[in-house]
């Protein structure tokens, strides 16, 4: 049963009692790929996911709405996608471009949970969106870091070199994001990595891992269910992590990108060489693609954040367990989108490819939430959209009509069902076209529809509006080296998802909110 957005203000349980009802314990994972152990890599070292993802159901093919983190988040929180809360950048907010909108913390808030976050949770939404707790969300700025030294340049760095250029920094008149960035630069003080051998809470993922382990302490004591939120900062950018998660890797041994190239027939604007790493001191891109040594730098760097993140992970789980809530607990890990690491000689996310738009998806629950298939993979095409009306089935409350995502409770009682035959996701062209690239993924094929971006605005999709086509087929070409979108022999797979996209917009006119 679904409800109206009007109705959220008098919410109650579906279930008896407070103390009957599952908590949530929401881990959000930024710029995480899933190059993890327990989705096959036999490199990047990470136990405790692996551990959760044998707990519980691990999604192989789970994608996001958007490949960057701001709509991605206003996405998923809210249960919209980007072309209904309009945010489709790192300039606009959620709320405020779609008013009906609300997130999942906020409608389990009024529901009678008690919210609490800290982290990177909220891009996307105005100053990490208040109405979603009913505890206030903790800046990293006030976390519990080691010896209470807090991180410079937006709590990301210890060096003291950097310290000493943040503080001068401040002493500057400088106003603007970007001219504060140049005057780091300018200074060699915001460089890609960093690698200090210090304890986790130096950084703010190991400080907010603290003060999660608190709130839980917290929770213990409380009659009323929870809704936690950690926002892990890393592995995004910089690449900065204690010493000791760098020395689990070998960087001679650490291998590049498999294919560096364009795929043939594919249109240039769906590239761009990485201008996130363009802030950072350290980085020209136009050398990046020759500079092999600069590229294992980062993938090393990369992978020592994602060891890093881990071995937090594992310190919540296991407090989570101290405390004997683990049996009444539902655990999701997700990322908000995935990463290049040199693919297509691509850097970062900002694209409609697999390694950007493919991210981790985990959702393990404890014995006395309900029964599941655990340590199971399920392969159908699902998408981060799907958790709030997940979530809300597994705790017992009535989905909100507006959500534009489908329940995954049926995988989660059965690893081979399938609740959709595709997953979509969109990104706008990197040449300023104004066009917006539409992806949807099958199992095995990519279909990417590059429009021109009225589609986005007004959702009415027309073949006559079409710039270019894009379509990759896994099975034979995992690396995306061709696009066969104009080979004769794909004729019929290409009219099939065509088809599914058609169908696709057709339906969305129908579950927009009132007065989109």
């Amino acid at each position: 049963m679904k409800i109206l957005p009007t109705m959220i203000a008098g919410l109650v349980f579906a279930g008896s009692s407070f103390a009957a009802q599952p908590n949530i314990l929401f881990l959000s994972m930024d710029d995480l790929k899933p190059e993890l152990g327990c989705y096959g890599s036999e490199t990047v070292k990470t136990p405790n996911i692996d551990r959760l993802a044998g707990n519980g159901m691990l999604f192989t093919h789970h994608y996001v709405q958007q490949a960057v983190c701001g709509p991605s988040r206003a996405s998923m929180f809210s249960g919209l996608r980007p072309d209904t809360t309009k945010v489709w950048d790192l300039k606009h907010t959620c709320r405020e471009e779609c008013p009906k909108a609300f997130t999942m913390q906020e409608y389990f808030k009024k529901s009678g949970y008690e919210t609490a976050g800290s982290g990177k949770i909220m891009h996307g939404f105005k100053n990490e969106d208040p109405l979603s707790w009913s505890i206030p969300y903790v800046h990293s700025g006030d976390l519990p870091y080691d010896g209470g030294r807090i991180p410079a340049l937006y709590t990301q760095y210890q060096g003291k070199e950097i310290h000493a250029a943040a503080q001068a920094l401040e002493k500057s008149d400088l106003k603007k994001y970007k001219e504060k960035q140049q005057f780091m630069a300018k200074l060699n003080a915001k460089p890609s990595t960093e690698c200090l051998d210090l304890p986790d809470d130096a950084y703010s993922d190991g400080a907010m891992t603290e003060w999660g382990m608190g709130m839980l302490d917290r929770f213990a004591k409380s009659d009323k269910p929870f809704f936690l939120t950690l926002g892990y900062r890393k592995p995004h950018l910089p690449f900065v992590a204690p010493k000791k998660y760098w020395d689990l890797y070998d960087r001679e041994n650490i291998k590049l990108a498999a294919f560096r190239k364009m795929p043939l027939g594919s249109p240039d604007y769906a590239f761009h060489p990485g201008y996130e790493l363009g802030g950072y001191s350290d980085i020209e891109i136009k050398e990046l693609g020759a500079d092999l040594e600069k590229q294992r730098e980062l993938i090393h760097g990369y992978y020592a954040c994602v060891a890093y993140v881990d071995a937090q992970i594992g310190k919540v789980m296991a407090k989570l367990k101290e405390t004997g809530m683990d049996k009444n607990t539902i655990v999701v890990l997700w990322g908000d989108h995935g990463w290049h690491l040199g693919d297509h000689n691509i850097w970062c996310k900002h694209s409609t490819f697999e390694q950007a738009t493919h991210s981790p998806l985990i959702i393990s629950m404890g014995q006395g939430v309900g029964s599941m298939e655990r340590g199971k993979e399920n392969g159908s095409p699902v998408e981060s959209v799907d958790l709030f009306p997940t979530l809300c089935d597994l705790t017992g409350l009535l989905i909100p009509e507006q959500l534009e995502g489908t329940s995954l409770l049926p995988i989660l009682k059965d690893s081979k069902a399938k609740v959709k035959n595709f997953a979509m996701s969109q990104y706008p062209d990197h040449a300023k076209k104004g066009l917006m690239g539409y992806a949807l993924r099958t199992e095995r094929y990519r279909l990417v529809v590059w429009v021109k971006d009225e589609v986005s605005r007004t959702g009415k999709f027309d073949r006559s509006l079409i710039d270019s086509v894009e379509l990759y087929d896994y099975e034979n070409d995992p690396l995306e080296t061709v696009n066969q979108a104009r080979n004769p022999e794909y004729k019929d797979v290409l009219k099939d998802l065509e088809a599914n996209l058609e169908s696709y917009f057709s339906t969305r006119q129908l579950l927009r909110p009132a007065g989109k």
